[in-house]
């Protein structure tokens, strides 16, 4: 299934055409085209999982011309089980914004978009190439946030596309430096090259620090996370559920492929002080990202900040440089992709209830909405990395190779972070269990409750939003006593469910991996 390969990137790109050309003639053009391509390119992604678990690494020359000279697409163990992630993510998209919107056609075009952008991130074997699905990404990313319709999701979608471009920028300036040594843009080639050029060359390291710090935007490590917390809070639940699971997870990846594709172990050899240097700066970020979170009290901010913590350690575990570590940051990886795309549509589900997003807007909604609820605690103790769930799976692997490695820096801020996120999701599920929740009418003369009812009416004109049943505005009494629709309840609880089977199974997930690893360090 080679030829699967492509398609996980040009269909998504035809069929985001669909609602264009025919989106005038039938309003739901663009949610028949998302929803038939997210099924098919899960049948895609699937399948080529398949064909590597049974005939090990595939790969794909693009118009028939070969490596180095011609662009090549590879799915591995790991490549392979992301792009399954992708297409789990954005069928689980589909399906909640068709009930909690935004439904226009312009969305569900934008979202098939993105969905091709970090397909041909996971999958591309070229740099140059990994640039432009960088730059498609970022672009329909700035896009769905802007999909808010608010001023602050405007600010926040142009501050995205400001940094983004700078850390694209940067990524391209690296490519650009090791393309002048090598004359080479294949990451097998150049990690071939690179070492006859000599990895301490100024040029090298010029290329490396400016590819990793550019990555570095992308993935929201500190101090360049600026743009997630407003992106992710200003932005309607379902593309927040969606960035959040995906967009950060597919740049960690590529910053991995970078470190062990293209520069080695024997880069970490030769010139240990740049992995340190990224050792420490992903260190600061897991503390720094921790406390944030401890200090807000919106939930998608919060659980913005806890991105910026997650993916600074899953970064840790790679500048390890040690297989253990290694692996537990690429499970690290898949499991908080499940659990935040989880939890933001849990936050975005209960505070349809609330009225609001705030910890204190929770009180008492495990009365009101107790499968999601429970689904949310399920999740949240999952990324403080409570056994069985993935999370723990991941942590503990990042501890042990850090400890092999003598990291000791890596073990003892995976333990601070445990400990704090431990902390900010105690407040939420302390909120959620042992808080009477307000009365109903406490609850209509929500100031937030209000806006979303204001929101809902605006929204419903031209079908880009939430609406009743019959497409009218919203009426007062249906906001006073709103409820967690179907599709929303049964994603949290299927997330919920991942997670911890995940974690059972982190052994399974660790022997896919496996093999990719260890090629890297023989």
């Amino acid at each position: 299934m080679t030829d699967a390969l492509p398609l996980l990137v040009v269909l998504p790109i035809v069929l985001a055409l669909m609602p264009v050309v025919i989106g005038r003639f039938r309003a739901n053009a663009g949610w028949i085209a998302a929803a038939v391509g997210s099924l098919v390119h899960l049948g895609l992604s699937a399948s080529v999982l398949a064909t590597v678990l049974t005939a090990g690494r595939v790969s794909y020359a693009v118009g028939g011309y070969v490596p180095p000279f011609g662009i090549e697409l590879v799915a591995d163990g790991v490549s392979a089980t992301l792009v399954v992630l992708v297409s789990a993510v954005t069928l689980a998209t589909v399906i909640y914004a068709h009930s909690a919107g935004p439904r226009s056609n312009t969305f569900y075009s934008e979202l098939l978009i993105l969905t091709a952008g970090i397909s041909g991130m996971i999958v591309t074997a070229d740099l140059f190439n990994l640039y432009v699905f960088l730059e498609i990404t970022g672009l329909a990313t700035y896009a769905l946030v802007a999909t808010g319709r608010s001023p602050a999701a405007a600010l926040a979608s142009l501050k995205y596309l400001l940094v983004g471009t700078i850390g694209a920028s940067l990524y391209l300036l690296g490519v650009g430096y090791l393309y002048i040594v090598t004359g080479s843009l294949n990451m097998a080639d150049l990690a071939t090259l690179l070492p006859e050029v000599g990895y301490d060359s100024p040029l090298v390291l010029t290329g490396f620090g400016l590819i990793v710090v550019g990555l570095g935007v992308k993935t929201a490590l500190f101090p360049l996370h600026t743009w997630q917390p407003d992106a992710y809070a200003e932005s309607p639940d379902s593309v927040t559920a969606y960035i959040a699971a995906l967009v950060s997870t597919a740049s960690a990846y590529a910053l991995f492929r970078v470190l062990y594709a293209v520069f080695t172990p024997a880069f970490d050899a030769a010139v240990p002080a740049a992995l340190d240097v990224l050792v420490v700066l992903a260190s600061v970020s897991v503390v720094v990202g921790s406390v944030l979170a401890v200090l807000q009290d919106d939930l998608k901010r919060m659980l913005a900040y806890s991105s910026v913590a997650q993916f600074g350690l899953v970064v840790a575990g790679f500048a390890v440089v040690n297989e253990t570590a290694t692996l537990g940051g690429l499970v690290h990886l898949v499991g908080h992709g499940v659990m935040k795309a989880g939890l933001f549509v849990a936050v975005g589900a209960l505070a349809t209830v609330a009225g609001g997003r705030t910890v204190d807007d929770f009180a008492g909604m495990a009365d009101r909405a107790p499968v999601v609820s429970a689904a949310f605690a399920v999740l949240a103790f999952a990324l403080v990395g409570v056994p069985p769930a993935v999370g723990f799976a991941g942590k503990w692997q990042i501890v042990l190779g850090a400890v092999e490695a003598g990291r000791w820096i890596v073990a003892g801020v995976a333990v601070v972070s445990t400990l704090l996120t431990l902390a900010y999701f105690a407040r939420v599920v302390e909120r959620l269990y042992f808080r009477d929740a307000p009365a109903a009418a406490d609850v209509a003369d929500h100031p937030d409750a209000a806006a979303a009812a204001d929101a809902d009416a605006a929204l419903t004109a031209d079908g880009s939003g939430s609406s009743g049943t019959n497409g009218t505005a919203a009426d007062p009494a249906d906001v006073a006593v709103p409820t967690v629709s179907t599709p929303a309840r049964l994603l949290v609880v299927a997330a919920a469910v991942a997670a911890v089977v995940l974690g059972i199974f982190a052994t399974d997930l660790v022997s896919v991996f496996a093999p990719v690893v260890e090629v890297s360090f023989q």
